[in-house]
């Protein structure tokens, strides 16, 4: 029997071997990449509840004992954030089927999607430090063909940005995890946090943190490792970008929490001190950012930024009740960009511009859109009970209880400027004097508005569901606050 949490990615890696073999045919092509997501997500959905019910699942490839072996581990963290990815997946798949073009469709687009699929969801299960590299390489490689598909020359401009900044850090990466093996003599993550513990704080350990930092920070786009994001993420077509600015750089923040809490805990009035300053950083530059342009693609992608300095500023606090707000915030944002970035799609696809200035006037015809993008920018913003208030409600409190102060009242104000950013959207692009645009009428507006509505209805369920999802969310921090829970389970102890 093939164990649970290995299925969210074998089913996409068979599936996209499977795809290259049926590349003439789009029809076939739509029709499994539909059915093998929404099986990843089905699988996932189970996992969680495998993992609340029964603990820390684990499995040893090749039947070699953990710390030795390659170990695969779904703790409730990834677990959750393995079934978020899986449903974006499959929202962004459905989206694509009338909006990324048979000239892509034809060029791999569907494999390479399952591809990045299979590098998310098994960066987000390995309990391997250098299994981590791997999946990341798998995930970046995906996205190289991705951000050049259809070869339109912005893509391929900012494409060589792009791999360039990704391939030093991996080379980065390599370092590093060499280093730390040097050190502790293990690439199994929970005995290298075993080892660590035996040996002590060595200063070593403190360098290598900042060096991780340097190698997570660039995927994750904190500050001042973002510059590279703005340009590159503009460049592709919708679906990618919603694809981008949803799941890679949440995988760069989620390896901080992870690598963080297991392994650099030791030296917190440095480590974590750095992390807050950074957070606080990069929340007032995607500020500035999210309120300084005029296109929408821009104004959503600064929002990124905002998003992963509350996350790490969440993070950095190191608390209980701040590693709940961050899982309970990284999820939401993960639904809400994603949702974002469909449906600033739509207005795309109805007005052959992503200017601002010329848009006006599109709730009049379309108000399903409209209404569907306002509750998507109030979810964005946090306003109660959406799905931002509760995880930005426990970081800002427990920043507050540990004095926090300066952080918690940018991230409190960030709310402010991130609404501003995001209504401005809607009073230029569907509130002001409508005009005409010309082929209108031919854009497939409802079949794209449901994917987008979807993902705003998971949002709109998930915030006001808060209580019901509450004991898992806080289960998925358990491993953060105790790591020793995540060591046993791996190590059977």
């Amino acid at each position: 029997m093939i164990n649970l949490l290995i299925l969210p990615i074998l089913i996409p890696l068979v599936t996209a071997t499977l795809l290259i073999i049926f590349s003439k045919s789009i029809a076939v092509q739509r029709v499994i990449s539909l059915i093998s997501t929404i099986g990843t997500f089905a699988a996932s959905i189970v996992l969680i509840l495998t993992v609340k019910n029964e603990g820390i699942q684990t499995v040893n490839l090749g039947s070699w004992q953990a710390p030795f072996g390659i170990t695969l581990v779904s703790d409730m963290l990834s677990a959750v954030l393995v079934a978020t990815s899986s449903l974006i997946v499959l929202c962004i798949t459905l989206y694509s089927f009338r909006s990324i073009g048979t000239a892509r469709e034809r060029f791999y687009y569907y494999p390479i999607v399952q591809f990045l699929l299979v590098g998310v969801n098994g960066a987000f299960t390995t309990g391997d430090i250098f299994n981590l590299f791997v999946f990341f390489e798998v995930m970046l490689m995906s996205s190289y063909v991705l951000i050049v598909i259809g070869g339109t020359k912005i893509q391929l401009r900012e494409s060589v940005k792009y791999i360039l900044v990704n391939i030093i850090s991996s080379a980065l990466f390599v370092i590093a995890v060499g280093m730390l093996y040097s050190v502790v003599g293990s690439l199994n993550m929970a005995h290298i946090s075993q080892r660590i513990s035996e040996i002590g704080q060595l200063p070593i350990l403190t360098v290598l943190a900042v060096l991780f930092l340097i190698v997570f920070g660039l995927k994750g786009a904190i500050f001042p490792l973002y510059f590279w994001l703005p340009g590159s993420y503009h460049a592709p077509p919708v679906p990618v970008l919603a694809l981008f600015g949803s799941l890679l750089t949440k995988v760069g923040i989620y390896s901080i929490m992870r690598s963080y809490s297991l392994f650099f805990y030791g030296d917190q009035a440095f480590t974590h001190e750095l992390l807050s300053i950074l957070a606080i950083i990069t929340v007032i530059v995607g500020c500035i950012g999210a309120i300084a342009y005029w296109d929408v693609k821009k104004i959503i992608i600064y929002n990124i930024i905002v998003a992963v300095g509350v996350l790490l500023f969440g993070f950095s606090v190191a608390t209980e009740e701040s590693y709940t707000g961050t899982i309970f915030y990284i999820i939401h944002d993960m639904i809400i960009k994603a949702a974002l970035f469909l449906l600033i799609g739509i207005m795309i696809k109805i007005t052959a511009t992503s200017d601002l200035r010329q848009m006006g006037g599109l709730i009049k015809k379309y108000p399903l859109v409209g209404w569907t993008f306002l509750v998507a920018c109030f979810a964005l913003a946090g306003i109660p009970p959406l799905s931002g208030f509760v995880g930005k409600l426990l970081i800002v409190r427990s920043g507050f209880a540990e004095g926090q102060y300066i952080g918690s009242i940018i991230v409190l104000l960030s709310s402010l400027v991130v609404l501003f950013s995001v209504i401005k959207i809607f009073m230029n692009g569907f509130w002001r004097a409508p005009k005409d645009y010309p082929g209108e009428e031919k854009q497939p507006v409802q079949f794209l508005w449901v994917p987008a509505a979807i993902l705003v209805l998971a949002s709109v369920l998930y915030g006001t569901g808060a209580e019901v999802m509450y004991p898992i969310i806080s289960q998925a921090s358990d491993a953060l606050v105790n790591p020793t829970i995540y060591i046993d389970a791996v190590l059977k102890e």
